[in-house]
Parts: C-alpha cells; structure tokens; sequence
C-alpha cells in the first residue's frame, strides 16, 4: 500500500480514536504507527514494513502475533460456545483454567476469580480482602499498604494502590489513602531498609491494615525495578506476623517472565504458609489474543464468603466474566508450558544476557540488569522527550519499543535464538548512539 494510505490511518485515528497513555495533542505531532497485521514476533505497517514488538504489544504477547495453537483454540472454541454467564452456569474452558492454575500453586490458592484485566484483578483482591476481614468480625481492617513508585492499574481502587504520580495526581482527590512504604530496589541494595520500614508501619497499624500489595521480583512501571526472592520471602513472614493478606500482583511477571511460570515461585515456597493470599493474573495469560484476568486465592478467604445470607457474598461481576473464548486461549497458554515452554525461557534468557553484555560498559548506560526475558537498563545523558525520541529512531531499526522515562527495557515474545538475540543487541545499541548523538 502507499503511503498515502497510511497516512490516511493515521488522520482518522487522530480524529476518532482516544488513544491510551497519550497526550492527544502530542499525538498530532507523533501521530500512532498503522499496523495491518502481525506474525511471529514481527509486526507490519500498510507499507510492508517491519518492526520487532520488543515489548509484546505491552506485554501481553508470549508466543508471537497469529500463533498457529492459540488462534486453534479459540476457533474451535468459537464454533462450540462463544460466551455464557458464569453466575448460575459454568462451562469446561473455566473449569479446566481454574483446576489447572490452582495446580500450580499445589492446591494452595484453589478458588479462582475471573476479571476482564489486570485493573480488574486488582480491585477484586482489594475487595476480597477487606471484605473477608469484614465477615470475620475485623471491619476495622480497610486499609492497604503498597510499595514506593509501584503500579496496579488505572481504575480507582488500583490507583490508590498505585504511586506513579503521572497516573495517579490528576485523580488524587477520589482516592483512598494507602500507605507508601520503601521499595525494594537492588540498584540502591535497600532490602532491609524497605522491610524495617514496613514492620515499623504494621507495628502501628496492623489492626486497621487489609492486605500488602506487591508486583514480585520486578516493578514494571516503575522503569522495571527488581528486587531478590529474599525480600519477598521476608514480606510473606512479616504479614504472617501481623496477620495481614499478602497479594501478589503478577500481571506482568507472571506466565514465565522471570523465569517461573508464577514469579513467587523464586522464592521456593515449602508450605502453604509460604504463599501469598492473593496471586493475580493478567496480561500474558491469553498469550495477547484476548482480554482475561484471573485472581487466585486461599479456603480460608474464600470460607469467609460461606454463607446463605447474600450480604456476606461477593457480589462482584461482569457481563463476560469466564469468557469461554479467553479461558480456551488461557488452557492452550498452560499447554504449552506443559510442553516445556520454561525451559526455552532460560535458553532465551541466556542469549539475551550474552548478547546485550557490551552494554554494561557504554558511558551512558547505567544499572543493566535483567530477570528470566526481562532485561532493563538505564540512560544516564539527559536528554529531552527521551522516551519519545528513543522509541521514533527505533522504528529505522525494524525495532518497535517504548522506553520507560530514561529506562530501555525488553520484554520481547517467547521466540528469541542467538539471532534474534544479536539482531535486538545491534538495534538497541544503534538506536541508543543515534538518540545521544541528535541530543
């Protein structure tokens, strides 16, 4: 196609389109790429160029665009049953998703809540969680804790929970207070220092405290901020001790970003006890083809809701809640770490390292650091629009990316050998020369 087609995209996304995390003003200066189609890890405008989703279309993308299996399951399941309610019916693709996840964890988190997406998710476990207290007897228990710079969503109740202040000021004044504790970041070696915080904090306010939210292993928008198994294994210990929930948010890190299908399991939990309340779900699970988000949690939350007396329900839906379509995409995702998807991982994870280990020593890169496919860095020369301008002179390098502030991270498909590998390296590092060099 011309460009002049493309062009056209452009204009009429402009004028009918709201797109998200964008200033529309801006827009009309950085207008949005055109994509036709996608296949494998390679995206393509109506000018049949090409662009690597360095970043899986926001991370939801793990096998690659139009996978033969995951489109396979979901036109045998369209042809069977698209969509029924699951209040008061149920259907295999739900079934089998929260039999198998719940597996995962060896039975320990064995009921599953289904939500749309990962906000979603994050409201649900809030109310599970101060709701549960309150059918215990403990309503005074309505208050959250989350770490510095974490993120959980855009929706009111994950906003609260949620401090980048880009997403949350403009709302500030809807917002329940939580409390901002310490985050653990390894490029400042302030484990302690984030736990000591927080137990100074459930010390004081333990009795009015629901539930500890945390992304495990890696903050992702917060410019993907990684901390040790040590410190969540210490943060399980002291909301024992307090007798708080713990709720992992996994939407991001979960599905074998980090190296283990759910990233808790780096901490090599022996017991139940050794497992958070809440495990969430999102992004990744559907392999980027459909909407679905998942919350996994414990009997002893789910018997607080045991009762014939409606209030003390969870009367929280939606009208595709369990849809039959997503949960098919979500069992042929399981199928295929079944089949050993995770052991490719960590050839993939090791070919990135070796292939982006130059880097370590460029003047302007600070902090590479990396977890499972998850490999991050940050750009010390101040530049302005970085993120911006980082993101327009990759596409010249067949390389689609957004970089977080000053934070270039990959987050690529599960479809890395050592070309690719090389191929990202070079784009990378030619892209970075030629940002710093325009500055």
């Amino acid at each position: 196609m011309s460009e002049a087609v493309q062009h056209d995209w452009q204009r009429r996304s402009l004028r009918a389109v709201w797109h998200p995390c964008t200033q529309m003003a801006r827009a009309e200066r950085v207008p949005p790429l055109p994509i036709a189609r996608g296949e494998g890890p390679w995206l393509f405008d109506h000018q049949g160029r090409r662009y690597f989703d360095a970043n899986s279309s926001w991370w939801v993308n793990l096998f690659g665009h139009a996978d033969p299996a995951l489109n396979d399951a979901i036109k045998h399941q369209l042809d069977t049953l698209p969509h029924v309610m699951l209040a008061g019916c149920t259907h295999e693709p739900a079934v089998r998703l929260a039999e198998r996840l719940s597996a995962r964890t060896r039975g320990v988190l064995g009921h599953l809540f289904f939500g749309s997406d990962g906000a979603s998710a994050v409201e649900i476990a809030l109310k599970q969680s101060f709701h549960s207290w309150r059918n215990r007897g403990q309503s005074d228990k309505r208050e959250f804790v989350c770490l510095k710079n974490g993120y959980h969503g855009e929706t009111i109740g994950a906003l609260a929970v949620t401090d980048v202040a880009v997403f949350r000021d403009a709302y500030d004044p809807l917002l329940m207070r939580a409390h901002i504790v310490t985050s653990p970041d390894q490029r400042l070696g302030n484990e302690q220092q984030a736990l000591d915080d927080l137990r100074t904090l459930l010390r004081e306010r333990a009795a009015h405290i629901a539930a500890v939210i945390v992304e495990p292993l890696v903050q992702g928008a917060a410019g993907m901020v990684m901390h040790a198994p040590s410190y969540l294994r210490r943060l399980r210990q002291l909301c024992r001790e307090f007798n708080v929930h713990l709720i992992a948010d996994e939407i991001a890190v979960g599905c074998g970003r980090t190296g283990t299908f759910f990233a808790w399991e780096q901490t090599q939990p022996a017991s139940a006890d050794e497992w958070p309340d809440f495990v969430l779900l999102s992004k990744g699970i559907t392999g980027g083809t459909l909407p679905l988000s998942l919350v996994l949690t414990t009997d002893e939350v789910y018997q607080a809701f045991w009762s014939e007396d409606v209030t003390r329900g969870f009367l929280h839906s939606h009208s595709y809640t369990g849809n039959p379509l997503a949960c098919a995409a979500a069992n042929a995702v399981l199928d295929r770490f079944e089949a050993g998807q995770l052991v490719s991982n960590q050839t993939q994870a090791a070919l990135l390292t070796e292939a982006f280990a130059p880097l370590a020593t460029h003047p302007a890169v600070a902090h590479l650091r990396q977890r499972g496919t998850i490999l991050a860095f940050d750009v010390q020369a101040p530049v302005e629009r970085f993120s911006e301008r980082f993101h327009l002179a990759a596409r010249d390098h067949e390389l689609l990316i957004r970089p977080i502030g000053q934070t270039v991270y990959l987050m690529p498909p599960y479809l890395i050998d050592a070309s690719t590998a090389g191929f990202l390296a070079d784009a990378v590092q030619a892209t970075l020369q030629e940002v710093l060099h325009a500055a």
